[in-house]
């Protein structure tokens, strides 16, 4: 049994497992035309080092999170470190195309720095402090993606493919010495067996299912905007690839922003006001938006001033969403963050399907917008459900729900009965 004999990790520490979970999927987009030439490969083949990734992380997410649980958060973390960069130089010698993805897919694994990493925070932490935490861990998770692409292309451009695949060894490497010196245990002793009853407790909570799926269509706002945006902007005024990759900046630019004020703000206003506020926001621009471009007005820059509220807003609600997730039933915060963000990843495939193919028909900025405002609706809805079923919980008045964390950040410690 792990035992707390050791100093908890510092911020920087988890929020840079973090990050190199997030670097992890798409530093590597540039090189896919460089890996299949290279490996005699069709391009549809190599496109599985990103498609196959994204299964093997969310299957990853769904195990790593009761296993941390179980066995502690160092050696689980201690564990995916290692394998990640065994995968990492199993990828930069690959010989051909199979060793590649083989070795593609176990370098999955590094999910656990986003699962642990939020699961560590969850058990020092009450849901309101964990919030204000999460927040600029959470700037890790908008910065590193939109680093990744242009640093993969240097290095694909200057040292060929497998560079990459070398950087993300000595990432790992490093990260790894960093994690065994700073890491100490922060679950608990007296730690259960992984049960598929955990699961189905999460599964059949109400308050956890508001706390997802805000979560999961605040997030799928982002992958909407992603997926749909170059059709539209390619289509409506014939930018390149390089004017939308700067464009998108607007969201990542307006999560930064929204993450810092959620960080300063979460202790003074609840949990529940920032969870809401962000959807409010949100909305407020999209129906802007949508009045703007119905009325004949067409420019990029009002599309990309006006999805930065998205941005903001996602920055105010999803660490007070992914607090209120953990929150449920505090003893099972890494379940609870595994099994949140396989769902997360689930429903933004589903919608980046759903976009692709109603952009394809309708390339429009209002045909986009409309996709926006349609998530922001559903989160907010889910985010007034969860934010009423906390005050029921906290009065001890909703059925199969305890007295516990609630939306105002009141208690630390909510169980689902």
């Amino acid at each position: 049994m792990p035992r707390l004999t050791r100093s908890p990790p510092r911020l920087i520490t988890l929020t840079l497992l973090t990050a190199l979970s997030a670097l992890t999927l798409n530093m590597v987009l540039p090189s896919l035309p460089s890996m299949a030439r290279d490996l005699a490969a069709r391009e549809s083949v190599t496109a599985l080092v990103v498609s196959g990734y994204m299964v093997a992380s969310a299957l990853f997410k769904l195990g790593l999170g009761p296993i941390s649980d179980h066995f502690g958060r160092r050696p689980v973390m201690l564990g995916a470190l290692l394998l990640f960069f065994g995968a990492s130089l199993g990828c930069m010698l690959a010989p051909n195309v199979g060793v590649l993805l083989v070795c593609r897919v176990l370098q999955a694994v590094i999910v656990a720095g986003t699962v642990v990493s939020s699961a560590a925070i969850r058990d020092r932490h009450s849901a309101v402090e964990s919030a204000a935490k999460l927040s600029l861990i959470g700037s890790a998770m908008a910065v590193a993606p939109m680093l990744g692409p242009m640093v993969g292309g240097v290095l694909d451009v200057s040292l060929g493919w497998r560079a990459v695949f070398a950087l993300y060894a000595l990432l790992g490497g490093a990260l790894l010495l960093l994690t065994w010196a700073d890491m100490g245990e922060t679950r608990a002793p007296g730690l259960p067996a992984p049960r598929l009853a955990d699961w189905w407790a999460l599964l059949r909570s109400s308050r956890y299912w508001a706390y997802v799926l805000c979560t999961a269509f605040t997030v799928g706002a982002f992958y909407v905007f992603v997926t749909g945006v170059p059709y539209v902007g390619k289509a409506a005024w014939g930018l390149s690839p390089a004017e939308v990759g700067l464009g998108v900046g607007s969201i990542t630019g307006g999560y930064l922003v929204g993450a810092a004020i959620s960080a300063r703000q979460a202790r003074r206003l609840g949990v529940g006001v920032l969870l809401v506020a962000g959807r409010v926001v949100a909305l407020l621009g999209m129906v802007l938006g949508l009045g703007v471009f119905a009325a004949g007005a067409s420019h990029p820059l009002a599309l990309f001033g006006l999805t930065l509220f998205i941005g903001l807003g996602n920055g105010l609600t999803l660490p007070s969403a992914n607090a209120g997730t953990l929150s449920v039933r505090p003893a099972l915060a890494g379940t609870a963050a595994g099994l949140g963000g396989a769902l997360v990843m689930a429903f933004g495939a589903v919608l980046s399907t759903l976009t692709a193919l109603v952009v394809e028909g309708s390339p429009t900025p209002f045909a986009l917008l409309t996709l926006l405002t349609g998530c922001v609706l559903l989160s907010l809805a889910a985010a007034l459900v969860a934010l009423r079923l906390e005050r029921a919980a906290m009065h001890g008045t909703a059925p199969g729900h305890a007295a516990g964390a609630t939306a105002t950040g009141v208690s630390g410690a909510s169980r689902d009965a």
